[in-house]
């Protein structure tokens, strides 16, 4: 396997033509709706032509266990994988062990104060307190990719636990309030987007790399 300490990220545009993808694949992606069915190929196509660059082998080898609506898997011990997509760019995280990742446009407008005061934890709200009416916005929209992201690494749901979930920016820990979770978190700016990530292991923030065209 890759270096296990190395954790890349993929960005492909959304209107990127499509890649191959399995048979079953194939089978699914015919019984989701268009607009569905073309999310659903385009994750698991470029999931697989990444990794097929990365792992070197052919992307129908990349053993990708990847069902709507479900957390997608690698098998075979290859590691695991994560991906998100926003309305112009699909975002796929690789990592050697658990990892989360989450993708949303920068200008992306919210009703920052109502989706805070719903999903956000009071230490959480407290931190927003101080931050000017004109950065709001982007505040919370810094800290919900990472809400999502570590959600994806615990495999968990937002209805349960986007409250439980504690960011932490300046210690880059995430804690969940009840179950006693804790992962490591990143945020990255990154041209026009904001990637959230959650990874279980410490490492170097230069060993967050970045692929894209």
């Amino acid at each position: 396997m890759k270096n296990s300490r190395l954790l890349p990220l993929w960005l492909f545009p959304i209107n990127s033509p499509l890649k191959i993808i399995s048979p079953t694949e194939e089978k699914i992606a015919k019984s989701l709706p268009p607009k569905r069915a073309y999310q659903y190929k385009q994750a698991r196509g470029y999931t697989r032509f990444a990794l097929s660059k990365f792992l070197n082998l052919h992307a129908l080898e990349i053993p990708l266990n990847a069902e709507p609506g479900k957390a997608p898997k690698l098998e075979n011990n290859l590691g695991y994988i994560s991906f998100s997509h926003c309305r112009d760019a699909l975002l796929v995280g690789w990592s050697s062990d658990k990892i989360g990742v989450d993708l949303e446009r920068k200008d992306r407008l919210l009703a920052a104060n109502k989706l805070a005061n719903r999903f956000f934890t009071q230490e959480e709200l407290l931190h927003l307190k101080n931050v000017e009416p004109s950065k709001i916005n982007c505040k919370v929209l810094e800290k919900w990719v990472l809400k999502e992201a570590v959600i994806k690494w615990q495999r968990g749901k937002i209805s349960k636990d986007m409250t439980q979930w504690n960011i932490n920016q300046e210690s880059t820990i995430a804690s969940h309030n009840k179950l006693n979770y804790k992962t490591n978190i990143c945020f990255k700016h990154y041209r026009d987007w904001f990637i959230g990530i959650a990874y279980s292991y410490l490492i170097h923030k230069n060993d967050i790399i970045i692929y894209s065209n």
